[in-house]
């Protein structure tokens, strides 16, 4: 893939994209990390595209202002926890303790704070989907084969032909019942393994009020994601 490199401060990377179906040149600045790319004609000439990105430099550079910097969770900044903004902070604690409205993190173990974390995110998310899973799948008269977690960035869940649902972990902290409608969303196709208007009756049957929930995440999910546990 080729790349440009828009001077200035800092420089701009701008990935070069070309595609045969690309019939302008276009630009996309990514909410998740703020990765610029510009999509062109398989056969243009890389000058047009130089040139496009140079015109187009303020634009860019107003987006990636806006565009909110990837978080790592530490102590004493704030991790979301089933919808609500939960202080991090270091106690006398063996492993991540939840209590008081806070998420305690061992104070002998605070530089790994992000890992720790993630791994409690994992643990909870675990139970959480499962519980909603048995239940919605127990409501359907119908069974999965087995659950796994995920840390995908193009969707929150899936179901295979076989049965098997696999989730993101990152929906513990999303508000409890957005976490839900998900796991509904992923059960139904148990039953309907398509999006037609009989799969969303059956979503709206275990799920009435799933188009709230849709939409939480289509509005605030870029923000889960942007949270960063890994280096």
């Amino acid at each position: 893939m080729d790349r440009i490199l828009l001077e200035g401060n800092p420089p701009v990377e701008v990935a070069v994209r070309r595609s045969a179906r690309a019939r302008r040149l276009s630009l996309r600045v990514s909410a998740l990390d703020g990765r610029v790319t510009l999509s062109m004609p398989a056969g243009m000439d890389l000058r047009h595209a130089r040139d496009f990105a140079a015109q187009k430099a303020p634009w860019i550079r107003r987006h990636l202002e806006r565009h909110v910097a990837a978080d790592r969770p530490a102590p004493g900044g704030i991790l979301p926890l089933r919808g609500q903004d939960t202080p991090i902070r270091v106690a006398d604690v063996r492993a991540v303790t939840e209590a008081d409205g806070a998420l305690w993190v061992p104070g002998k173990r605070a530089g790994q704070t992000p890992a720790l974390l993630r791994g409690y995110l994992k643990e909870h998310a675990r139970i959480a989907l499962v519980a909603a899973s048995d239940a919605y799948s127990r409501r359907l008269g119908q069974s999965y084969a087995r659950i796994t977690l995920r840390d995908t960035r193009s969707r929150w869940g899936s179901c295979t032909t076989e049965g098997n649902l696999m989730y993101s972990w990152r929906l513990i902290m999303a508000p409890p019942l957005v976490l839900d409608y998900v796991a509904a969303h992923e059960v139904a196709h148990l039953v309907e393994m398509n999006h037609s208007a009989a799969y969303w009756a059956v979503v709206a049957r275990l799920c009435p009020d799933y188009a709230r929930h849709r939409d939480w995440l289509r509005r605030n999910g870029a923000s889960l994601h942007a949270i960063r546990f890994s280096d």
